[in-house]
Parts: structure tokens; C-alpha cells; sequence
């Protein structure tokens, strides 16, 4: 799934806070928030969602992709890209929402 390859560019590589040396971990708990706000319009987000009947994947599906990567992800997040609202989210909440998809590898 090319999307999900490139949509893993990034978020550890994202996570450096504005000071150099500092570091922050990821929060899944806020990145399900984030994602209930800027990404459930079109994905499905998490279980029991009623959501868009679309071909777009499921945020699911896109964390058990085997390419995902959520350093990918912050890459592509990060960037303009033409089929996706530019939701100007900072290196933080990027790294959030990447942190959400990548615990739902577990479930």
C-alpha cells in the first residue's frame, strides 16, 4: 500500500521539540483526538466510527500495512500533498496521530 509507505515518512524523525536535544514521546491517546478532528472526515479512525464510505483506507488498515512507518508518516504529513487538506499540524501533533496508528498494530 503506497500511502500507508508514505504515509509512515517522519514522525520519529519529527520528534525533536523546537529546542535541539529535546525530545518528547509521542502520545496515541492525543493523536486519536487529532484524528477524531482532522482525519475522520475521511478515514475511519477507530472502531465502532460511522464514517466515509470511501476507498481511503482505514487507519487500521494502514497500521497493519507492513510498510507503515510512522517516520514516513510525519514526512508525508508534513508536506503539501494534493489529495489531502493542508491541516498545518506541528511536528508534535504529527507525531501524535502517528503514535495513534501505530498502536493499532497491536489491537
Amino acid at each position: 500500500m503506497a500511502l500507508a509507505g508514505i504515509a509512515g515518512a517522519g514522525v520519529a524523525g519529527l520528534c525533536a521539540a523546537a529546542q535541539p536535544g529535546v525530545t518528547w514521546a509521542a502520545d496515541a491517546g492525543t493523536g486519536l483526538e487529532l484524528s477524531r478532528t482532522w482525519c475522520a472526515a475521511c478515514h475511519l479512525v477507530e472502531e465502532g466510527q460511522a464514517g466515509p464510505g470511501s476507498d481511503i483506507a482505514p487507519f487500521t488498515e494502514v497500521a497493519r500495512d507492513p510498510d507503515f512507518d510512522p517516520d514516513q508518516l510525519a514526512a508525508f504529513l508534513a508536506a503539501p500533498h494534493p489529495k489531502m487538506p493542508d491541516m498545518s499540524l506541528t511536528r508534535r501533533e504529527i507525531a501524535d496521530i502517528g503514535a495513534y496508528i501505530a498502536s493499532l498494530r497491536r489491537r
